[in-house]
């Protein structure tokens, strides 16, 4: 009890009945933050406690993770979904939706799931439909396969950490057919949650040195911010090659040889990577540059790092995909013994579109075995990828085949998602360089564009960020949302956007015809 007419303070009143504090650290998340705190402050007067800040600051954190940028979802896609709020909530604007071309998300875009790939992820979500005779029998023996070599039989249970055994024989098989019959040992795959995991991880193993030993890391601009971001938050060094806009985004090693020498004044380039279908630029590497590029990294001594997730996406008239493994098996002995190559794949993109399931997989060519032993232990610290994203990679390369049930179907719905592609990137091209002051390169393959704008000297003046104040006005006039081109990197004084060709060709071409009026009426006002 407190002295005589001394009065209780109204803090202590306030909790009823205390918890215990037999250890003066013990329990204070039982109170209310502000009671807490008040708590804490009297427990520090009377020295129980020291009185200090929070542990974690923007002073104290990790100063890496300040640096790191994902334009993708930045500034502009926040206020697109804030946009999207005030549309729900009533308010008025000139625009009845919001197109989000920003980012490479099929589905969300109206593209449908493929039949089959859904029935089997039924099947295994949910086995008592394995008696339902609604469902082909492909699908019904593809779920009863991948459920076997779970644990349990449930998609629900750890798969080990490299992967279910049987998805990484499927991925070895598929690669085997695609590159005409080259080897793939399962063993050098490893399953990954989405093809941005598997980057990640080799960066992660790559990743040394301080001050001009530090690695560094080549990379396209423009470029997927992924790699940018990753860089920043490993503390590596970003070394940047441009690639030649005039000449359709094309690779000129002479480019990657200035980049190199310029680098190694400060770093230690370790690392070469290569985005095959371009993202966000669109091109199609011919079999010649991969060629170049694989001579180049062994005269270097760079490790390569291939994303070839737009494998399937490639639609203008003289172009074809070419695996980095193939052509680098193809070169001879020489070169396949020797060069150290990480290539990338992704249930995301292609015709399948599934990004939410983050599903994908990472071949290793000519990694140490030490090493390899390291990157097992490392992927091993999360256990391993999502079961369902694992199955489905499993039906990505391992589909339907003639003579069985679902393959006509398949291969129906395969066809029309790529054609409709390859119409929208024919579409996209033709309508924005109709445009004064836009030039868009064709878009070869993936699933964007990347045009270059001509902005008013005005609008540059007096914008901090051009490139980023067009876009937003662009958003806040139209509903369009478009990523700017700094996000992805562009050389100085030159101006882009980002869009993909993923929306539906009806509402693509309002699109683009809306974006041709933007542009008009920006360059007026701003002239």
């Amino acid at each position: 009890a407190p002295p005589a007419g001394e009065r209780v303070p109204d803090w202590v009143l306030n909790f009823s009945p205390l918890p215990s504090l037999s250890s003066p650290h013990r329990n204070l998340s039982a109170f209310p933050a502000a009671q807490s705190e008040h708590l804490q402050q009297k427990m520090s007067e009377n020295g129980a406690l020291p009185l200090r800040g929070k542990v974690l600051t923007l002073d104290t954190m990790n100063a890496n993770v300040k640096k790191v940028d994902y334009a993708v979802r930045g500034p502009i896609v926040q206020r697109a979904v804030q946009i999207e709020k005030e549309l729900k909530e009533g308010v008025k604007k000139p625009f009845e939706e919001v197109i989000k071309a920003n980012i490479g998300d099929a589905h969300a875009m109206g593209q449908r799931p493929i039949t089959f790939f859904r029935q089997v992820m039924a099947l295994c979500t949910y086995p008592q439909l394995l008696d339902d005779n609604k469902f082909p029998e492909d699908a019904k023996n593809r779920a009863r396969r991948i459920l076997q070599s779970c644990g349990g039989n449930s998609i629900g249970a750890y798969t080990t950490s490299q992967g279910i055994d049987c998805v990484r024989h499927d991925v070895a098989n598929y690669i085997q057919r695609r590159d005409g019959g080259i080897p793939s040992d399962p063993d050098n795959i490893y399953l990954t949650t989405g093809a941005s995991d598997g980057i990640v991880t080799i960066l992660k193993l790559l990743t040394t040195g301080e001050g001009r030993t530090r690695t560094g890391v080549m990379i396209s601009i423009p470029q997927y911010p992924l790699y940018s971001a990753s860089i920043a938050e490993l503390g590596a060094v970003q070394i940047n090659y441009y690639l030649n806009e005039e000449k359709c985004w094309s690779l000129d090693i002479s480019e990657l040889q200035r980049s190199l020498q310029a680098a190694r004044e400060h770093c230690n380039p370790c690392v070469l990577c290569i985005i095959n279908p371009g993202n966000p630029t669109g091109q199609v590497q011919s079999r010649q540059c991969i060629e170049d590029v694989i001579r180049f990294a062994a005269k270097e001594n760079l490790f390569l790092m291939a994303d070839e997730v737009y494998q399937d996406n490639v639609y203008a008239e003289g172009c074809a995909f070419h695996s980095f493994k193939k052509v680098l098996f193809e070169m001879g002995p020489e070169y396949s013994s020797k060069v150290e190559l990480a290539s990338f794949h992704s249930t995301s993109k292609c015709y399948m579109g599934e990004c939410g399931f983050r599903g994908g997989y990472m071949e290793v060519m000519n990694m140490d075995p030490e090493v390899k032993a390291q990157l097992t232990k490392l992927v091993s610290v999360r256990l391993c990828p999502p079961a369902p994203g694992q199955a489905l990679m499993d039906l990505v390369v391992n589909s339907p085949q003639p003579g069985e049930p679902s393959y006509q179907t398949f291969m129906k719905e395969r066809t029309a998602v790529l054609s409709a592609l390859a119409e929208k990137a024919k579409l996209t091209e033709e309508i924005l360089n109709t445009v004064p002051g836009i030039s868009c390169n064709p878009v070869q393959g993936a699933m964007y564009s990347f045009p270059r704008i001509t902005l008013p000297e005005r609008s540059i003046n007096e914008a901090k960020a051009p490139d980023m104040f067009y876009c937003m006005k662009l958003l806040e006039e139209t509903g369009i949302c478009l990523v700017p081109g700094s996000g992805f990197g562009q050389r100085e004084g030159t101006y882009h956007f980002r869009m993909t060709i993923l929306p539906p060709t009806d509402k693509l071409k309002i699109m683009l015809n809306k974006l041709k009026e933007f542009h008009q009426k920006f360059t007026q006002q701003y002239s």
